[in-house]
Formats: C-alpha cells, structure tokens, sequence
C-alpha cells in the first residue's frame, strides 16, 4: 500500500484536482442547462442520467489515471 502511495506524485495530484474542478464545472453548466431547457419529463430523465453516467465514467477515469490505468487516453 504505501509503494502505491509512493507513486502519486504530489504534481500529479494538484493537476488532477485542477481538472476535476475545470470538468466539475462544465458538468454542472450541462446539468443546469437541462434543468433551464426544461424538458419534457422522459427525456428530461434520460438526459440527466446520460449526463450522470459519463460523469462517473470520467471520474473513475481520472482516478485510475493517477495509479497509472486510465479507462480513457
């Protein structure tokens, strides 16, 4: 465990926070502006769990971009 710990630079991990902060925001504009358009409601529903789902998958992503896997180069 504290190998793993070793390898994350501290570099690396203000650069992914910086990111996760940049996307974070840009998820929240699309979420706001599905709530703004309001759609009518299955299509509002399938919009926001589009929008939920690759918020996930980015995030597990960047995540195992740190260990050194990323899902997404």
């Amino acid at each position: 465990m504290n190998a793993m710990l070793a390898a994350i630079s501290g570099e690396s991990v203000v650069q992914t926070l910086i990111y996760l902060i940049c996307i974070g925001v840009v998820f929240w504009l699309i979420w706001w502006l599905i709530s703004y358009v309001a759609l009518p409601e299955p299509f509002n529903k399938v919009a926001r769990v589009i929008v939920a789902v690759a918020a996930v998958v980015f995030l597990i992503s960047i995540l195992m971009g740190l260990a050194g896997h990323p899902i997404f180069k």
